[in-house]
């Protein structure tokens, strides 16, 4: 396991970790912007539950493709759970994790308050235990389904030994967020995500 780097305060007045916040937010903020949106869209306009969770697996494997690109400054984690494993790899000092963190809060909070408002009111949809799905049954989904995510973006955007594969990292990364909506949305919403 690599030395976790505790950083300071003063990381947050560096020019780099500034930029690196502000490309977070935008891109947290547009991934559950268009994540969240879809959800409500399906409830919106399709009858079909199977068509809705692949309208909403689609639309998320879109959109973490394109806002990990777009985020290369800031590492586009887009996610508490990218953030927390990058921090346990060593890729990224403890205080800025917890500045990402926050930024990774607001963000998606700000995407959430403004679908309610441009929808007219909708709620927005919350992640729950589909019935019959137990509490531990859960939480088991969502490790599974994290370790997934975390794999994929360390085998193939962290790892410097990736091959082939480089430049693709984005993609395959989002696929596996829309497989794992497929598999996993129907028991436990398929979160991947502590926020």
């Amino acid at each position: 396991m690599a030395k976790i780097a505790l950083g300071s305060h003063r990381e947050a007045t560096q020019p780099d970790c500034i930029k690196a916040l502000v490309v977070e937010f935008i891109t947290t903020f547009l991934f559950v912007f268009v994540g969240v949106g879809s959800a409500m869209a399906a409830d919106k306009l399709v009858g079909n539950a199977l068509v809705g969770l692949f309208f909403v697996a689609v639309a998320h494997a879109f959109v973490v493709a394109v806002m990990i690109s777009a985020g290369h400054i800031s590492g586009g984690h887009l996610n508490p759970a990218v953030t927390l494993g990058l921090l346990f790899g060593g890729h990224i000092t403890f205080f800025r994790s917890i500045l990402y963190w926050i930024d990774q809060l607001l963000a998606s909070s700000a995407a959430c308050f403004l679908l309610s408002y441009l929808t007219g009111g909708l709620s927005t949809p919350v992640h729950t235990l589909a019935s019959g799905v137990g509490y531990f049954q859960g939480i088991i989904w969502e490790i599974i389904l994290t370790f997934s995510l975390l794999f994929t973006v360390y085998a193939t955007i962290v790892d410097p030994k990736k091959g082939s594969i480089d430049g693709l990292g984005p993609l395959l990364t989002g696929f596996v967020v829309g497989a794992n909506i497929l598999a996993g949305g129907p028991f436990s919403g398929a979160s991947m995500n502590p926020a």
